[in-house]
Parts: C-alpha cells; structure tokens; sequence
C-alpha cells in the first residue's frame, strides 16, 4: 500500500512513475498494464438529503475527511455560500496535528477540511451531498485513489447534535437507496477538534493546476460538481490565502 510522501515536492517525485503510466495507458501504449489504484473517484449522481437543518442565521462550521484534503478543500472552496475552506487534521491530539506524523497512520487524525458556510445560502445537508456525491467516494475504507491509511478515512465530524442527526439520517437513505458500488463505511466521530495544516497545504488544487497528482485525481472533483451542481458552482474558488492577506 502506498500513502502520500511528507512534503509536496518528495510527493512529486514519487508520483512521477505513475502518472507516466497513467499517461502511457491513455495513449494506448502499455496495454497490458492495469493498476486501479491509479483510477480517479468517479462522482455518483444523488439526492438531496430528506432531512436537513432549518436555515438560520449566522455562519456555521462543517468538518469532511474524504481523503487527500486538496482535493476535498478545492471542491467546498468552488461552492456557493461556503465563505471559507482549510485543509487540516481532526481526530487526534493537537501535539500530533503536524503532517509528518499524521503520515504515520497512527495518530488517530484523518486529513479534513473546515468548511465555513452561510446556511441562508446552502444548507448542511447540500454540503453532505457534494461530499459523497463529489469530494470522495464514500464506499472506500480507509484509502482514496492512489492514498492508503487511516488518516484517508472517509469521516465526519458534526458541530453539533443536529448535524450528527442530518449525517446519520443522509448515510442510512443513501445506503438505502443503493446508488454507490458498495457499503456506505463514511464514520461520524462527534465534534473533535480541528488543527489547521500547514501553509504549503493550503490551496494547493489552485496554486498548482498542472501538478500531476491534482490533474488526475482532483481536478475531475471540479468539473463534476461544475456538471452535477451547476446552480451551487462558483468559477472563483474562495482562498485561505486570500482571507489572510
């Protein structure tokens, strides 16, 4: 099993040979290569919750784990009414909040992203459909893509007591239901704290467009909440970077 390197530019290096022969399988060249590890998630096509929270006022905290948090931090920072998006860590201490040991897979951290909404604007629950819908695929235990551990667990964190209910009610529908491939395995781990990444974690899908890792694996997440959520799709992508400036 492979998992992400410890910083981005060891991770490039390492995903260099693959994404070659990701490259060589498209054009046809290495024909009898299959490795699916290397397979984008694909989007799943899903209602809406039946439950979900009355709107109010004031802005409102969600916590998503689905994987690399590039990719889950980018899909949320392209959402209408999302005012802010950060990559970090939940599930662990906040002496272990720091990339190189979340690697290790034994911290109990999962990589997650902060979202910050307005639910005048878009509700918790259309947050919980573009995350099992778009961010990640749900049915994948304890890995995304090409990236294996449990700190790539599918999880969330609910705020509060209503969001934890709104969670629970949407995973038992969308099992119900029967729309993924397999079993529903997302976790709800209550409201434990979130720690920020690192700086160089932040915004990393839009400050580096042509990295290999986000052509393949991340960049399809925008085009597929672009097709399937054309009415919450925002071109300009709302930055950390930019709210610290």
């Amino acid at each position: 099993m492979r998992s992400k390197t410890n910083s981005p530019t060891s991770r490039w290096t390492a995903r260099l040979t693959a994404f070659a022969v990701v490259g060589l399988l498209a054009m046809g060249a290495v024909s009898t290569l299959h490795s699916p590890t290397l397979a984008a998630e694909e989007a799943v096509q899903i209602p809406p919750p039946v439950m979900d929270e009355e709107p109010h006022p004031g802005l409102e905290k969600a916590v998503f784990a689905g994987g690399c948090f590039w990719g889950v931090q980018g899909v949320f920072q392209h959402v209408k009414g999302v005012k802010g998006a950060v990559s970090g860590y939940a599930g662990g201490e906040a002496k272990t909040a720091v990339y190189q040991v979340v690697g290790s897979g034994s911290t109990g951290h999962a990589e997650a992203v902060e979202v910050t909404f307005d639910p005048a604007e878009v509700s918790y629950g259309k947050l919980l459909q573009v995350f099992f819908s778009v961010a990640h695929n749900p049915t994948q235990l304890n890995y995304q893509g090409p990236d294996h551990g449990t700190q790539y667990r599918s999880a969330i964190f609910p705020v509060s007591p209503e969001q934890e209910k709104v969670a629970r009610a949407y995973i038992g529908q969308l099992d119900g239901a029967k729309l993924f491939d397999g079993k529903i395995v997302t976790t709800l781990e209550g409201a434990k704290p979130f720690y920020p990444a690192e700086d160089y974690h932040q915004d990393f899908l839009t400050l580096n467009p042509t990295y290999p890792y986000i052509v393949y694996n991340d960049l399809p997440k925008i085009d597929n909440l672009k097709a399937l959520f054309p009415d919450l799709y925002r071109e300009e992508p709302v930055l950390v970077m930019q709210a610290k400036s």
